[in-house]
């Protein structure tokens, strides 16, 4: 692999990191899913630090069973579309129910692809 493309993968794995790390904090903001992006980076460009996010204590397991199975925990998926439907509230209230449309179609294809991944 190119140098400049391996960088280019570190790069995007850190940022991803960086931002899944905030959602641990933040309760809107994911965190797995950031993970799963950074792993991926990671596994292009450095496969060890891939291997950490995957041994992380709390994490880990979820990231191991994306990779191995495409699974999504139930209580995952709940989580997800719990939020996204709260989203298309909380935009219904603030914006207008034009504006809701637009959570409402993310919910119904995401939150449908979610929700038939495996367990």
């Amino acid at each position: 692999m190119p140098r400049a493309r391996k960088y280019l993968w570190i790069t995007a794995g850190v940022i991803l990191v960086g931002i899944g790390t905030l959602g641990i904090f933040l309760p809107l903001l994911p965190t797995t899913i950031f993970w799963i992006l950074a792993a991926g980076c990671f596994s292009k460009s450095h496969p060890e630090w891939a291997e950490r996010l995957y041994r992380h204590p709390k994490y880990g397991r979820h990231l191991r069973e994306w990779r191995d199975r495409r699974a999504i925990s139930r209580k995952g998926k709940i989580a997800a579309i719990s939020t996204m439907g709260l989203s298309v509230a909380i935009v219904w209230f603030t914006a207008g129910e034009m504006w809701a449309l637009i959570p409402l179609a993310v919910l119904a294809t995401i939150g449908t692809w979610i929700w038939t991944r495996a367990e």
